[in-house]
């Protein structure tokens, strides 16, 4: 594989890497460290990320913001006003519009999430140019993409 893998993380992932240590997700972390991959947010997902901690448990924000800095995790440009449309086509929840709108945006070549509601469950989802899965579906895609 010749080219760097561009991976965007839904607001659950990185909520996920800071309440597991040995799950797929922080997996995925230790990835970005390495520089396997290159892992991406948007602004609003840091947002979004910032309020879940505010109301769920303040005190994890620095270790978030460590593992966030160890895994060499970068943030993207605001949605592009085409983007969002093509994700509001796709996803019906404007929160994960506006997320799928910054996965368009940073250009990534997928979509790590764990809201099974409006990403994973959405048939929608489907026809998104960018393929959307748990960290397990990303991790056997990333092992697919290393032996092709």
């Amino acid at each position: 594989m010749g080219t760097e893998v561009r991976e965007f993380l839904d607001t659950s992932a990185p909520f996920a890497a800071v309440y597991s240590e040995t799950g797929g997700a922080r997996l995925i972390l230790k990835l970005g460290e390495t520089g396997a991959v290159s892992l991406w947010v948007g602004p609003w997902v840091l947002r979004e990320i910032e309020g879940v901690l505010d109301r769920k448990s303040p005190k994890s924000k620095p270790y978030l913001a460590l593992l966030l800095d160890r895994a060499q995790v970068q943030v993207g440009e605001e949605a592009e006003a085409g983007a969002l449309a093509q994700a509001r086509s796709v996803v019906d929840h404007a929160a994960d519009a506006q997320v799928l709108a910054e996965a368009l945006t940073a250009a990534a070549d997928y979509v790590v999430s764990f809201d099974r509601e409006h990403l994973l469950g959405n048939c929608g989802a489907g026809v998104f140019p960018i393929p959307i899965g748990t960290a397990g579906d990303f991790l056997a895609w990333f092992r697919e993409q290393l032996t092709e």
